[in-house]
């Protein structure tokens, strides 16, 4: 199994969003995470899976919420993820991180 490892970018990303959902209503900000965690998990479990988007650079699409992750394979091991990314947002943002 693949571990996810996350740039500080998307970290950052990801908290940002978490704390506003967390802001919207008591307890979506988790609800949030947890989806993030299990799509965490299904990218390290499979991540060939998930299209490529831009040139080696996957995306995995959360289904209850507007985000996705982008990521790269790595190595026979690793995974990293270069954006926590909401759809609405203008990609050049983390296409620029390339």
């Amino acid at each position: 199994m693949f571990s996810a490892v996350f740039t500080q970018a998307a970290r950052r990303e990801l908290i940002e969003a978490q704390d506003w959902y967390e802001a919207e209503g008591t307890g979506l900000g988790r609800r949030f995470r947890a989806a993030i965690d299990a799509l965490t998990e299904r990218m390290r479990e499979n991540p060939r899976q998930f299209p490529v988007v831009l040139r080696n650079i996957r995306r995995a699409l959360l289904r209850q919420f507007p985000y996705s992750l982008f990521f790269v394979i790595e190595d026979d091991r690793t995974l990293l993820v270069i954006a926590c990314f909401h759809a609405s947002r203008d990609p050049q943002r983390w296409q620029e991180r390339v």
